[in-house]
């Protein structure tokens, strides 16, 4: 019975750099974060892209160990995209939400107010590093971190689709 396990170890072993290789790796199309919806100028952002942006930095608590991300205000992508925020933020455009997407077809809601740094100062930010280095394969190559959030639910990871959605026009 070990010697079938073992013989097993040895092809998994001998056989993962194979798979490894044949699996497609992280391109920069994958890592692109879109802008759309009720937005005046439609964005697609690379990483370099946000990497060139006024930069933030927000530690939350993971599994009792303070964590540092770093990355760009949602509120200074939605700028870019001529989103009204600031004094801009009143009558409609209070009753309006951003929709993150995430490659895995997961979504989490945003009001509008609460990404404007003129309404809060909730610092919700869209991180490409985690304690000064990139973030792990499962959570990037972009992520949405809300620190002030209790739960980490809309801390959404793999973070490809950011869509402006105006309630009253």
């Amino acid at each position: 019975m070990k010697t079938g396990l073992l013989s097993l170890l040895v092809v998994v072993t001998v056989m993962t750099p194979r798979l490894a290789v044949s699996q497609p790796a992280m391109t920069a199309a994958t890592g692109t974060l879109s802008v759309g919806g009720d937005v005046k100028d439609s964005l697609t952002l690379t990483p370099s892209d946000i990497k060139a942006m006024p930069r933030t930095t927000v530690t939350v608590s993971e599994e009792g160990r303070e964590v540092n991300y770093e990355g760009v205000l949602v509120a200074e992508i939605l700028k870019k995209a001529g989103v009204p925020l600031g004094r801009e933020m009143n009558g409609a455009a209070v009753a309006s939400y951003v929709l993150a997407g995430a490659r895995d077809g997961y979504q989490v809601v945003f009001s509008l107010a609460e990404l404007d740094p003129g309404f809060t100062s909730n610092d919700i930010i869209i991180a490409d590093t985690i304690d000064g280095k990139p973030l792990f394969d499962y959570q990037g190559p972009l992520r949405v971190v809300a620190p002030h959030d209790k739960r980490g639910a809309r801390s959404i990871r793999m973070l490809q689709t950011l869509n402006v959605v105006r309630l009253r026009k």
